[in-house]
């Protein structure tokens, strides 16, 4: 049986009431893909006339599921579609077997729901390394299509979850000049969370009608500043899936002139990114890193997410140690532009370091005191130029050493 695990002193204080999205339902079930009696299997079904979008990881051990989905996410197509995720099993390094039963899985809900093969999405969030079972996903299909049910995406966001400790949702209305329209998304995540993306399994869905190519443009390039600038533990999974549906099914087209769908849009991902590192294993800080100054956006990247990934930094902030120092140490190893007697560095509004050493106004107390805060800001201006960026991680502590050796008993 999977072991339970204390809910993160950072979630929300309940999942949210996300809307029906016309046009989408939702189904879960329990297969025992690893553990008996664990819901672990969900499946959502659009219309016909809806759109798919998505983004996965670039990392070179993709698994069998992720190779499918971006081999079939930019056919044009005005059937519906489906998503079918496990986990417990990530059918990642499994060779042809991970091929096949990835065949097996989406043939299986194709055939159940009247689908071509080619608009059936996979996703297997787990274990690395060990064949999926996937005659326990299928002999369920025909279980989860008649289970279907419009409100039914509070239980699919418990289906994906592996080490998470809450289901993650978010919501958003937003109003067009067409009618209003509404975007619902759920997510995973825990460990194994870096660019690009991470072991993170994420779906939005939204009642417009948003033409393929700009819908894909969208959620690409929210992606980038919402997702791809996390980091829990700096590893990179075989398994990052993000999909994203338009059923269109409020009538409501959504052009590129509609900035306030594509930030509604943005809104949704943020909310779920920050609620992954907030569920970050161990994690009981969340940490935003602002880097401004720096030659380049790029260079500003760079910048924090050394600062972000850094053991170091992250130990002191989970021991409420103000140590500004291993901020200086993360900025000087990370390869990008900085000049040391240009550095500015906060601990949020406190000034700690500036012109290449501590600041004369700074007090030792103070910035502990602000490390005993459950949100942290890092705030670091290198003094050479406009580049930026935001990133956002959390502290590492001993229980992400406990959840990860015994992960896989």
């Amino acid at each position: 049986m999977a072991k339970t695990l204390a809910v993160s002193p950072l979630a929300p204080a309940a999942f949210p009431e996300l809307p029906v999205i016309d046009g989408v339902r939702f189904a879960s079930v329990a297969a025992g893909v690893r553990y008996a009696g664990r819901t672990d299997v969900m499946l959502a079904q659009l219309d016909a006339g809806s759109t798919m979008a998505g983004v996965f990881t670039r990392s070179a051990t993709r698994s069998a599921p992720v190779l499918d989905c971006q081999a079939k996410i930019g056919a044009a197509s005005d059937e519906g579609a489906a998503i079918i995720v496990n986990s417990g099993n990530s059918n990642a390094f499994t060779g042809k077997n991970g091929i096949e039963s990835t065949r097996a899985v989406t043939s299986a809900v194709a055939a159940a729901t009247g689908l071509p093969e080619t608009r059936v999405f996979s996703s297997s969030t787990g274990v690395i390394g060990e064949p999926l079972p996937h005659e326990r996903i299928t002999a369920k299909v025909d279980e989860l299509v008649a289970a279907l049910d419009a409100d039914g995406i509070s239980g699919a966001a418990k289906a994906i979850m592996t080490t998470d400790t809450f289901p993650k949702g978010k919501a958003v209305t937003v109003s067009l000049p067409g009618g209003e329209v509404k975007i619902a998304g759920i997510a995973k995540g825990s460990g194994m969370i870096a660019p690009d993306m991470a072991t993170m399994l994420v779906y939005v869905f939204t009642d417009a009608k948003v033409p393929q190519p700009l819908l894909q443009t969208l959620v690409s390039q929210i992606n980038d500043r919402s997702f791809n600038c996390i980091t829990v533990d700096s590893d990179t999974s075989t398994s990052d899936t993000l999909l994203m549906g338009a059923t269109g099914a409020s009538g409501v087209e959504v052009t590129e002139a509609d900035t306030a769908f594509a930030e509604a849009l943005e809104e949704v991902f943020l909310d779920l990114a920050h609620q992954v590192v907030k569920d970050g294993e161990g994690a009981t800080k969340f940490v935003t890193v602002q880097v401004t100054g720096a030659a380049s956006d790029a260079d500003a990247r760079t910048h924090a997410m050394a600062i972000a990934n850094s053991p170091l930094v992250k130990t002191a902030i989970a021991g409420e140690d103000p140590n500004w120092g291993r901020i200086v140490m993360a900025i000087g190893k990370s390869g990008a532009a900085a000049d040391r007697d240009l550095l500015t560095i906060r601990f949020g509004d406190v000034l700690v370091a500036e012109k290449g050493w501590v600041s004369p106004d700074y007090r030792e107390e103070d910035g502990a005191r602000l490390m005993k805060e459950p949100e942290i800001t890092i705030s670091v201006d290198l003094g050479l130029g406009q580049g930026t960026s935001t990133v956002w991680t959390c502290d590492l502590t001993h229980g992400y050493i406990s959840i990860n050796a015994d992960y896989r008993s």
